[in-house]
């Protein structure tokens, strides 16, 4: 059978919910756009900044250590809002991802990033395998899975974190809710494109009690195994995994899957 590709509208009079951070949904509105979909930005975080002395000290060091790791486009982000990116011949530089590593070229600096765009992926690069006594920098923020460093340090790398910037909790707004009730209606062609536990978690403990049965009837896109188990967790059942979570691969998914 051909595999169907998001060329040709497929998903035209879907909504695909975002739970993206706030004010960071153009990515994801343009690739839904390109397959005929509609988004619903529902953020239930929102990204800042750490700008106080410590964060900034952090920062300095762990941008002068041999290997320099940034663990999504935010860090890079947030880094370079705190002070300008600058990174010697001699030094490293990885990127979680394809988005990451792309945020660091848009300011001049190449970074290596894995074709599986997840920690898994990431320590399994060959510039991270013989790493005892070298120095690594993380450029990251508080909280998610914590596997990167612990692996790192086990396996001798002196690690330097900077956590640059945190992802706060924020309430989704009344009309927001009235919006996805409203498309709830249509559930078989609504979908939620999944790349963050914590975002899923911090939408899920406010939605209003009137829409938990209709919410899990929705599609979901998952960006990895890791969280296609944590939406089989929170009571969802129509669920297919994506390569990765890019837009245009979470939206391909649902082609595959549902179209």
């Amino acid at each position: 059978m051909t595999r169907r590709t998001t060329t040709a509208m497929a998903l035209t009079g879907w909504t695909v919910v975002s739970l993206r951070p706030q004010g960071q949904h153009a990515s994801l509105r343009a690739a839904a756009a390109r397959v005929g979909a509609g988004v619903l930005a529902l953020s239930p975080l929102a990204v800042e900044t750490r700008i106080d002395t410590a964060s900034r000290k952090a920062l300095r060091e762990t941008l002068a250590t041999d290997i320099v790791l940034f663990t999504s486009p935010n860090a890079v982000l947030a880094a370079s809002r705190v002070r300008g990116l600058r990174i010697a011949r001699r030094q490293t530089v990885l990127a979680v991802g394809d988005g990451t590593r792309r945020a660091l070229q848009r300011l001049g600096i190449e970074a290596i990033a894995p074709a599986r765009m997840d920690s898994e992926g990431l320590l399994a690069v060959p510039a991270l395998r013989d790493i005892a006594g070298r120095s690594i920098g993380l450029v990251t923020a508080p909280g998610g899975r914590n596997r990167i460093a612990p692996t790192l340090q086990a396996r001798g790398a002196d690690l330097i974190r900077a956590d640059i910037y945190e992802r706060t909790p924020i309430t989704i707004t009344v009309a927001r809710w009235q919006a996805l009730a409203t498309v709830l209606a249509k559930p078989q062609h609504v979908v939620l494109a999944l790349s963050s536990a914590e975002a899923l978690d911090a939408m899920l403990r406010q939605h209003p009690a009137d829409l938990a049965k209709p919410l899990r009837r929705i599609a979901v896109t998952a960006a990895s195994e890791r969280l296609a188990q944590a939406a089989r967790d929170a009571g969802f059942r129509r669920i297919v995994l994506a390569g990765d979570a890019r837009p245009a691969s979470l939206l391909r998914a649902v082609v595959d899957a549902f179209v």
